[in-house]
């Protein structure tokens, strides 16, 4: 579990950020570079081509709660997100809006 500066630091120096809300959500509001992969696909989903993956949601609780299987899609070194997308706007990184 990262914050977001920390996140920030691992997507500058090329980890992929993976979005896992859903699509509607993500359309609203995403981290420009973010991968959508909705956490009710993530079953079928694999993330691979990536050393690092961050994964986020809105607040964190998403990501908490699934961390373990948000692991088993990647054979990458894996984080997540601590506060979400939320955390990422309070520290003033770049969004993109619908």
């Amino acid at each position: 579990h990262i914050n977001a500066a920390e996140a920030k630091q691992l997507v500058d120096k090329g980890a992929l950020l993976v979005d896992v809300r859903e699509v509607n959500e993500y359309l609203d509001e995403n981290i420009p570079g973010a991968k959508n992969a909705p956490l009710s696909g993530m079953g079928r989903t694999r993330i691979d081509g990536a050393p690092t993956v961050v994964f986020h949601c809105k607040s964190g609780a998403r990501t908490r709660m699934n961390a373990a299987a948000l692991a088993q899609c990647t054979d990458a070194e894996v984080y997540i997100l601590d506060g979400g997308i939320e955390a990422w706007k309070s520290a003033g990184f770049p969004l993109k809006r619908g």
